[in-house]
């Protein structure tokens, strides 16, 4: 039974065990369902980090617009996610993702015949790409919490995530070698990300994955009207937790070049370390750290991260030639941090929520997590220039404050969801 105190025991202390690549599959959505994350996150790698280049170089546009104009787009994306989450409460799952990639298909379509020096319709394609990738983490958490339970699912989420920084990377460096092409190659790119895309959406669909109407019936008397988890503490947290994501694209390029007068080539290191940390322990860590509960993992990431931040502002104080290397090591440390907080924050939601409010739950966890990767850069930069104390002790503070607000909060409705899903799924 779906609550049971020995269900509930095993996911409070869950022991570690040896990952099989074949159920971690089948538990992410099975195969097509994984080529789908894969074919999707290799077309974003190929346009996204190069967006605001081809808004510059094929639009003719200014770069202070095109970096407003995607900037609204993802913000005013966020406004779609309570439409979403009511929508998953509605028993939709692969139907979502599916949309939610075929909004980028549309975004990319406005990209490939806007006219130069039209900043509306790059615009109107950023806010559908926003749209598209604001959407897309709640649907596809959903999709899992659907198919898999317990730590089963967890380690889903996190293989989720490893494949797509693995797909992210693989794009991005592919459209890397293609920049020599000037903007002819920019359009190519944008039309292949557009083809990823279409087929992603394609797989994702014939999965035919969507929650069993009697899940809500089946749920024990005076829990079906039961409202999402309100989780405040949780997602005001979320906010400051993410900064950890723009660490290594952000804060430490500018450290390093701008304040540190280090070789770009640190940047660029620390970033292809990132990737493979993550692609490589996001599985593992999340494994070995089943054994513990998942706010008390998450308020320990907030721990990891604080040291972290702690040892970036040390490392600012050390020489010239001991400095970037330093910051190098301790990106270590942050990027452990990272890997920490994915594995165990959306899967602590997706635990705490009850089944007729997953997607609502999921969204409002996803809007933190929007809103969080959309003021980073401008907090960043502005502390900054104040120097390192104002930038890595601000962030050190607010995470540690963070971590604890996270520790101390008390869980609001079912404590986990065991097997109180149960999915309909179809090839």
């Amino acid at each position: 039974m779906a609550g049971s105190a020995g269900e509930r025991t095993f996911d409070a202390m869950a022991t570690t065990t040896k990952i099989q690549p074949r159920a971690l599959v089948r538990a992410s959505g099975g195969p097509r369902y994984a080529v789908a994350l894969a074919v999707d996150a290799v077309g974003t790698g190929l346009l996204r980090p190069f967006l605001l280049l081809y808004g510059v170089s094929v639009l003719r546009l200014s770069a202070p617009a095109t970096g407003i104009a995607m900037t609204v787009g993802a913000v005013v994306g966020l406004v779609c996610l309570p439409a979403v989450g009511r929508w998953l409460d509605r028993g939709a799952r692969s139907t979502v993702v599916a949309a939610s990639m075929l909004v980028r298909v549309l975004g990319v379509a406005l990209l490939l015949v806007a006219p130069e020096g039209h900043v509306w319709l790059f615009a109107t394609a950023a806010l559908f790409l926003g749209i598209g990738n604001q959407a897309w983490p709640a649907a596809h958490a959903a999709l899992v919490a659907t198919v898999a339970h317990g730590r089963e699912r967890d380690a889903a989420l996190a293989g989720g995530r490893a494949l797509r920084n693995a797909g992210l990377g693989t794009g991005a460096l592919l459209a890397t070698a293609c920049l020599a092409g000037g903007t002819t190659a920019l359009q190519a790119l944008a039309a292949v990300t557009g083809l990823a895309y279409l087929g992603a959406a394609a797989l994702a669909w014939s999965v035919h994955v969507h929650a069993h109407p009697a899940d809500a019936a089946a749920a024990p008397k005076g829990r079906h009207d039961q409202p999402a988890p309100r989780m405040h503490a949780l997602l005001a947290a979320n906010v400051i937790y993410v900064f950890c994501l723009t660490v290594p694209e952000i804060a430490l390029p500018l450290v390093l070049v701008t304040q540190m007068h280090a070789s770009p080539v640190w940047s660029g290191a620390i970033f292809v370390a990132n990737t493979v940390l993550v692609v490589t322990l996001q599985v593992p860590v999340t494994v070995l750290m089943a054994r513990f509960p998942r706010r008390s993992v998450l308020a320990m990431a907030g721990v990891v991260l604080t040291a972290s931040y702690l040892g970036f502002l040390v490392a600012a104080a050390l020489r010239h030639d001991w400095g970037a290397p330093a910051v190098a090591a301790v990106s270590v440390l942050c990027t452990l941090g990272e890997i920490i907080y994915a594995g165990s924050a959306t899967a602590l939601v997706t635990a705490l929520a009850p089944a007729h409010v997953l997607g609502r739950a999921l969204t409002r966890f996803q809007l933190s997590t929007g809103f969080g990767l959309a003021v980073s850069p401008a907090a960043i930069t502005a502390l900054a220039p104040h120097g390192p104390a104002a930038l890595w002790g601000g962030l050190a503070a607010a995470t540690i404050v963070s971590a604890g607000a996270v520790a101390t909060e008390r869980d609001q409705g079912p404590r986990l969801s065991g097997c109180r899903r149960r999915a309909r799924a179809g090839s």
